[in-house]
């Protein structure tokens, strides 16, 4: 009984709002767009907002459904799942394939157990093809981290400030850019020893100077235009425009060189390796290579497997890299659709 009366009361104290307050305020937001310039529902524009923004990323994805670049990423994927997934692909452990024997012993053809044969000290060459993929796109991936990083850094930093500031940075790019690459890392290797952190940390500092120089050029003209003048008289500090406003407009050709520039680093790896400037320790598609380079008649396989990987990831890299650039590039779909 105690519920029933509450709910009376209730009822009795609840009041509905008279029919005219309602058509006025519907009057006011319907028919407001006639009458008053520039009148928007905020509701309507949140929604047109989101809607706009989900079209504009299905378009960007439609832009790379480009035979290639399909066939790019099904590659990287496939050589990602060996990098990832290496024990649970192979028959043998990291250390399995990674011994060392006295003699030269191993160099045997395909058979039901090795597949696709055996490398030094009877190495199983389809493991370390599987292994391999781990070692190239790490060093690959973290030293492409260090330049592009550092570099974007630097070059908008250099951009910026203008003035002498950006007259230091860039002749200092300069020089470092122009000594060969190649000869540096093979010195300075030769100095501090070929182990993995001084071989990512030598290709990083050289990669700097040209990921400086390319986001230098890009915001030397997004620093001009409207939208940041408009932050600056906003009261925005340097840093928020920097990193808010001009940062997110560079990234789209720092993100094409970025797919291109992986591709690179893993073949002057290889190279690397095949000189000896490497890791012997480390289980590398090059290193791989430099052993099997006195075999090649009598384990052909020996070096073809590691060169068939080195091929196909530089090759997905290359693939995915050039539909990046034609779908940041509206001029070249616009040349596409001609």
């Amino acid at each position: 009984m105690s519920e029933i009366k509450i709910s009376n009361i209730e009822a009795k104290l609840y009041k509905p709002e008279p029919f005219k307050k309602q058509v006025a305020e519907l009057g006011s937001k319907y028919l407001g767009f006639l009458f008053v310039p520039g009148k928007t529902d905020p509701e309507l524009e949140r929604r047109k907002m989101l809607l706009t923004r989900f079209q504009s990323k299905r378009k960007f994805i439609s832009k790379l459904n480009n035979p290639l670049t399909i066939l790019g990423f099904i590659i990287l994927f496939i050589v990602l799942t060996w990098a990832i997934f290496a024990p649970l692909i192979t028959h043998f452990d990291f250390y399995a394939i990674n011994l060392v024997a006295e003699g030269e012993t191993g160099w045997a053809p395909p058979d039901d157990v090795h597949i696709l044969g055996t490398a030094k000290f009877g190495r199983d060459v389809y493991s370390r093809l599987i292994w391999g993929a781990r070692s190239s796109l790490t060093m690959g991936l973290f030293s492409i981290i260090i330049s592009v990083t550092l570099g974007t850094l630097l070059g908008i930093y250099s951009a910026y400030q203008g003035g002498l500031v950006d007259n230091l940075i860039m002749r200092l790019v300069d020089i470092i850019m122009a000594f060969p690459g190649l000869i540096i890392v093979i010195i300075i290797i030769s100095i501090l020893g070929p182990s993995m952190e001084n071989i990512l940390t030598v290709y990083g500092i050289l990669g700097i100077p040209g990921y400086a120089r390319l986001v230098r050029g890009t915001a030397l003209q997004e620093k001009n235009k409207t939208y940041v003048e408009a932050a600056r008289v906003s009261g925005a500090s340097n840093t928020k425009i920097i990193f808010r406003h001009i940062l997110p407009n560079c990234l789209a050709p720092v993100l094409v060189s970025f797919t291109f520039d992986i591709g690179g680093i893993i073949l002057s790896l290889a190279g690397l390796a095949y000189l000896g400037f490497s890791d012997p320790t480390l289980i590398e598609w090059g290193n791989d290579i430099q052993y099997a380079r006195s075999k090649i008649y009598k384990a052909p396989y020996a070096a073809f497997t590691p060169g068939f990987g080195i091929l196909i990831t530089v090759l997905a890299f290359m693939l995915i890299g050039d539909g990046l650039r034609d779908a940041f590039d509206p001029r070249l779909q616009g040349k596409k659709k001609k």
